[in-house]
């Protein structure tokens, strides 16, 4: 599903240049779940940018579902990512002129999509938000600006999601209900989920971790060990484990329709 070969990233800053990233390699398969850890600066989101086709490496490649995309065109990219991949940005991006159900309906207008209106309805319902619709992002706390990006992510049902710190902005509680929805969403639809934190029992629950440290990924494992949560938790002065009463089933959530 996503394939990452020899993947370097080199900036020039100041008459010297800056390696970002350093030929980075592994594959993940489809429906996997999986965790991008490691301190600030070691290319994290770089690396989440690069696979979303937002930003071009300086040298390698990365195969979404089978296609090349370092060397599309931006408008061919651009398509591209509305059918095969969807973003969820920590800061939520979400159109502040735009109603919680306009900015939802947005992917699907631009593909196409009839009805766009009734599937965006579809989607807000599906993350709680029946009653919220006509709001504006100014209206709306950061938990609820937040299930507003996962159903604008989910809106073209795309078989990848990645999600730069998607409980970076959020407290403790609500990070946790907007995670077990992203895995709820992720179970019901079968989509290959990637995300990039500093919190260790949010890695903890993915099936992989990828730890990158100064542009290297330094390891690739399951994190269901309890040493690997100490090591990183020590790493990460403000990540916790959250509270078990702080999970959810994927019972809380309703499910897409088809």
């Amino acid at each position: 599903m996503i394939t990452v070969n020899d993947l370097s990233m080199v900036l020039a800053a100041a008459n010297r240049s800056v390696t970002i990233l350093d030929r980075i390699t592994f594959d993940i398969p489809a429906k996997q779940t999986v965790a991008i850890v490691g301190p600030s600066g070691s290319g994290k989101s770089t690396l989440l940018g690069l696979m979303a086709g937002l930003d071009r490496p300086t040298t390698g490649s990365i195969q979404l579902d089978g296609t090349d995309i370092t060397t599309m065109s931006e408008s061919r990219m651009a398509r591209f990512r509305r059918e095969k991949v969807g973003y969820i940005f920590q800061s939520f991006h979400l159109i502040p002129t735009l109603t919680a159900i306009e900015n939802v309906a947005v992917p699907l207008e631009l593909s196409g999509v009839s009805r766009a209106g009734d599937r965006a309805a579809e989607l807000l319902d599906a993350v709680g938000l029946s009653d919220r619709m006509e709001h504006y992002p100014v209206q709306l706390s950061g938990g609820e600006q937040q299930r507003v990006a996962v159903a604008r992510a989910f809106a073209c049902r795309p078989p990848i999601l990645l999600a730069d710190e998607p409980t970076g902005n959020l407290d403790s509680s609500t990070g946790a209900h907007v995670i077990e929805l992203l895995l709820a969403l992720h179970r019901d639809s079968g989509t290959t989920l990637v995300l990039v934190t500093h919190d260790a029992a949010l890695a903890s629950s993915m099936q992989r971790v990828l730890s990158l440290r100064d542009g290297r990924l330094e390891s690739d494992s399951l994190p269901a060990c309890s040493e690997f949560l100490d090591d990183f938790s020590a790493a990460s002065p403000g990540a916790e484990r959250a509270p078990s009463s702080n999970r959810l089933s994927s019972d809380s959530f309703p499910t897409f329709g088809s």
